[in-house]
């Protein structure tokens, strides 16, 4: 079974490695696209092509990130690579099947099996805390240990899938995508509508049990402002797609206490219980 985890980055020096060595530990392949990096995402990124990175792609920023072209992109990209199942994934994620004893490959392998198409992903944020408040390191996921689980709604991160047949939309859905994004033919997956939360196709059949997502946001103070303050994002997603990210100010921006958080043991230990539906990382100061 091949299994492909598209990937986008922008300035991923600090996760590209720990991601990519993570899939490929798992029998993950990876596809990567690339949004003008300026730092060393691409020079880390190429010492694993041959090994499970199969392909990079440049998706041009022109000043600014656009996350729903990037999310179309993706969409053509599941029709187009030759896969039994796909991930929309990012850098800054370590994803695990539900038990150490499996691989994710594995454990993907099972669900199909099983006859389900989808999975969800229970995420796990962790983050600097102010009694710890530097991971800028290489070591980040054995130094930073403090979480919560974070779910808005469930699923919250249904985002691997069983490669789908193209179907014919209708002439509605059809004619729609050609004046609304110039491109003939509709993708087999949407992902678009939800930001890549959820994916969306005919027939969907969510496995019932939620892998985990350990989710690395930011590695320090001055990483989280120099990720979201200094970013530019397209005007006409600010509303929808990114919420805090894009409007947060530098002020705003404030570590928890490890007593906010759970202490990490293992992946088998996680907790998913009372997940949280706003993220610690901005908050206005007592």
């Amino acid at each position: 079974m091949r299994i492909v985890a598209i990937l986008a980055s922008y300035n991923e020096q600090k996760f590209i490695r720990a991601c990519l060595e993570h899939y490929l530990q798992q029998g993950i392949e990876v596809y990567l696209l690339d949004n003008d990096s300026t730092d060393n995402t691409l020079e880390i990124a190429r010492e694993y092509l041959g090994r499970n990175l199969i392909g990079i792609e440049r998706i041009p920023r022109h000043g600014m990130y656009q996350w729903q072209k990037i999310l179309m992109r993706k969409e053509q990209l599941a029709d187009e690579i030759q896969a039994d199942w796909l991930m929309h994934a990012d850098p800054d994620e370590i994803r695990v099947a539900p038990t150490s004893a499996q691989t994710l490959a594995e454990a993907v392998a099972e669900v199909d099996q099983k006859g389900y198409n989808a999975i969800n992903f229970m995420e796990y944020t962790f983050l600097p805390v102010r009694e710890f408040p530097n991971h800028d390191n290489a070591e980040f996921q054995t130094t930073m240990r403090w979480y919560y689980p974070f779910a808005q709604r469930h699923p919250h991160r249904l985002n691997a899938w069983k490669k789908q047949p193209r179907r014919w939309p209708g002439i509605k859905v059809f004619g729609g995508e050609l004046i609304r994004n110039r491109r003939w033919g509709v993708s087999s997956v949407n992902l678009r509508t939800t930001g890549g939360h959820v994916v969306q196709f005919p027939g969907i059949r969510p496995y019932p049990v939620d892998f985990k997502l350990k989710h690395y946001i930011v590695l320090s103070l001055d990483h989280a402002i120099q990720k979201y303050v200094k970013k530019s994002f397209d005007p006409t997603e600010i509303d929808g797609s990114h919420g805090w990210r894009a409007t947060a100010k530098e002020h705003e921006f404030l570590l928890p206490s490890q007593s906010q958080m759970r202490l990490y043991t293992s992946d088998d230990a996680l907790d998913p219980a009372d997940p949280f539906v706003e993220h610690l990382l901005v908050q206005q100061s007592d």
